[in-house]
């Protein structure tokens, strides 16, 4: 198999949770352009259908499942409807995700009087968002020993991020799940299962818009320090990720597994000095 070959994904059939959202759209195209069958998940079906659209304008086969990710029922009939309509999963992306909101600690909130049910619902959404799928659509992948999972981690999984405490508390664990399910889908189901994680820098997303623009699109204080601590001296474009996306779904990373992949121009590199 040529190296051009071993990045292909032409076939396979990937399931994208969150696919309907901004990083989401980015992942669909990508595994789109690579040739692979997608199956988009999300709870706004227009925006899935708009993404099957997306793929089939791409000469692709796209197929929507309006699901929540914390709805373990849900899940397992989505499971069912993919396996129905292309009899197998090579892989999952665990795109599903994000801040809430009332979760965000304002600088002139007092940090105890945030709501601890609003963190707690951050941390389901982004932990419990990424286990649910991962235990129903990777026992398909489990059982035919031959696929690949991706969780999406963040520059918070290994440094604080000010103000989102259940955000960071989340993807802190997504990368101790990633490792622990890497290990154990491995040693009881072969070299073929691979489980890794994404670490995005920075990407302007509909959930953490007003945290670093302004409405006129200027940056905010905080988006400018994201910005003056990335060595590349910019935010992220969701585009920027397909290609790691790519590489961790293909036969091109086969003896990649448990790894933290960051995609951030270099923010989690750099001491600031």
């Amino acid at each position: 198999m040529s190296i051009l070959d071993q990045f292909s994904l032409n076939g396979k059939v990937i399931v994208v949770t969150g696919g309907t959202g901004i990083l989401g759209e980015s992942f669909v195209k990508a595994l789109a352009e690579a040739g692979a069958k997608v199956a988009i998940l999300g709870r706004n079906w227009d925006k899935a259908i708009e993404r099957v659209q997306l793929v089939e304008a791409l000469g692709g086969e796209g197929f929507a499942v309006q699901a929540d990710v914390l709805n373990e029922e849900q899940i397992i009939q989505a499971k069912d409807l993919i396996l129905e309509k292309w009899g197998t999963i090579d892989g999952l992306v665990n795109a599903a995700g994000g801040n809430l909101p009332n979760a965000v600690i304002g600088p002139d909130k007092n940090l105890f009087d945030v709501s601890v049910s609003d963190t707690l619902s951050a941390i389901e959404l982004n932990l419990n968002g990424s286990i649910i799928p991962t235990h129903i659509f990777g026992q398909v992948i489990a059982e035919k020993r031959k696929g690949a999972i991706i969780n999406i981690a963040s520059l918070s999984s290994h440094q604080a991020i000010t103000r989102v405490l259940g955000y960071t508390v989340a993807k802190a664990g997504i990368v101790g799940y990633t490792k622990w399910m890497a290990t154990e889908l491995s040693l009881r189901y072969g070299d073929g299962v691979r489980v890794n994680a994404i670490a995005p820098g920075v990407f302007l997303t509909e959930q953490n818009k007003a945290l670093v623009t302004n409405p006129d699109g200027s940056y905010t204080e905080r988006g400018q320090k994201f910005i003056n601590n990335t060595p590349f001296g910019r935010l992220g474009n969701p585009s920027e990720l397909a290609g790691a996306l790519v590489f961790l779904l293909s036969d091109a990373s086969s003896f990649v597994n448990g790894e933290i992949l960051y995609v951030d121009g270099g923010f989690s590199a750099w001491s600031g000095v």
